[in-house]
């Protein structure tokens, strides 16, 4: 395992004010990333040309081929950066050839991010299925019975906003391949907390913002998209540089660009892309393997804990982690109060509510939250409820 007192004190330096536990809506910036970005800020305030053809090309560069190996990608053009999950996930839907009467899955319990790009489809005719949830998320087992032959495509979220439930995307991943089915994945709760293997996978499309999981600048995150997948997508959303002679630009030719760079959306995030570098890099140093046994302790101990406390979690386990979400016996107006007096203490949690608008609490972590810090947030917890 890594230093966390280390980390916490170079990297995360205001951890020692606030007990963070809500890295699933947005993650602080690590020091490192936060003097990348204003390097850049200050590089582009003085010359921002000569930076987008000398470090932005260098970045862009290592932005694709770093991402690539970390997910093992088997090419760096199936790396294409995008603004947010749900920007990826729309250009798929607007890509794909289909037809009237095929059909496509995803869980009952998305994030509408990875909902209503399918659901936009059903004006051209296609067939959108909500699988019912099971423990919080998608099963291969609650799956299956919903695909027939008109199937297309299969859309999941890695680990579940809501419930924390991790996807089995290799049983998944298989299962869909062995059909000719599309696998798309959601992971932008997971993709700086777990490996994740496109290949062994066989995960055809990825998606994630940077902001929550990665650790990076919102409004920065990156798509994968398998090169033979990518090459039968017409996108309908089409910049400048997604077409194959793009630099000729008054000969207009709509010739999609390669391979998953056709998805590419007009001049690039030029500090995000050396956001995700440098987040990345901290990532890579603490590993992924070793972040997500971390994190699933750190759940693993509040679980017990509130369910000592009488509070009903909802996250399943033995799997749970990095998210951990227990259901509140009160009005929304009073969990609003206590999330209230929970930020007063420097607590940050955020409240949500599932489908019948109960409300429920959810505590997310990441690399350099402590269990010490867990100890102290059910103290203050107990004392509220007093």
């Amino acid at each position: 395992m890594y230093n966390i007192n280390q980390l916490r004190t170079t990297d995360f330096p205001y951890s020692s004010q606030t007990i963070y536990f809500n890295h699933a809506s947005i993650s602080p910036l690590p020091v490192r990333t936060q003097s990348k970005v204003k390097s850049v800020i200050d590089q582009l305030g003085r010359d921002p040309m000569h930076y987008f053809l000398t470090d932005g090309l260098v970045y862009a560069e290592q932005f694709r081929q770093q991402l690539a190996a970390y997910i093992n990608a088997s090419s760096e053009w199936e790396i294409v950066p995008i603004s947010t999950t749900a920007a990826g996930l729309n250009a798929i839907a607007q890509a794909l050839p289909w037809q009237p009467g095929d059909n496509l899955l995803f869980c009952e319990m998305e994030f509408p991010a990875n909902a209503y790009p399918w659901l936009s489809l059903a004006r051209d005719g296609v067939d959108i299925r909500q699988v019912t949830a099971v423990d919080g998320g998608l099963t291969l087992a609650a799956l299956e019975p919903w695909v027939n032959d008109r199937t297309r495509l299969v859309a999941a979220s890695a680990i579940q906003f809501f419930t924390g439930h991790r996807t089995d995307l290799t049983a998944v991943g298989q299962f869909c391949h062995e059909r000719g089915i599309l696998f798309v994945v959601d992971a932008i709760q997971a993709i700086g907390h777990m490996p994740i293997d496109v290949q062994a996978m066989h995960i055809d499309v990825l998606a994630t913002g940077g902001q929550k999981s990665l650790m990076t600048l919102p409004g920065q995150g990156f798509m994968y998209v398998r090169q033979e997948v990518a090459e039968q997508m017409q996108p309908r959303s089409i910049a400048s540089n997604a077409t194959r002679d793009f630099l000729h630009w008054l000969k207009y030719d709509l010739t999609p660009a390669p391979a998953a760079q056709r998805f590419l959306n007009g001049t690039s995030n030029l500090a995000g892309i050396p956001a995700v570098v440098e987040s990345l890099g901290l990532i890579n140093e603490l590993g992924a393997a070793n972040i997500d046994q971390h994190t699933r302790q750190l759940a693993d101990q509040m679980a017990h804990m509130m369910t000592e406390m009488g509070y009903q979690v909802i996250s399943p386990r033995p799997s749970m982690g990095p998210i951990l979400t227990f259901k509140l016996d009160m009005s929304v107006t009073a969990a609003d109060a206590l999330v209230a007096q929970l930020a007063e203490r420097h607590v940050a949690v955020v409240k949500h509510l599932d489908a019948q608008s109960n409300p429920y609490l959810r505590a997310s972590f990441h690399c350099y939250n402590t269990l010490e810090e867990v100890i102290q947030f059910g103290e203050i917890l107990r004392a509220l409820n007093q």
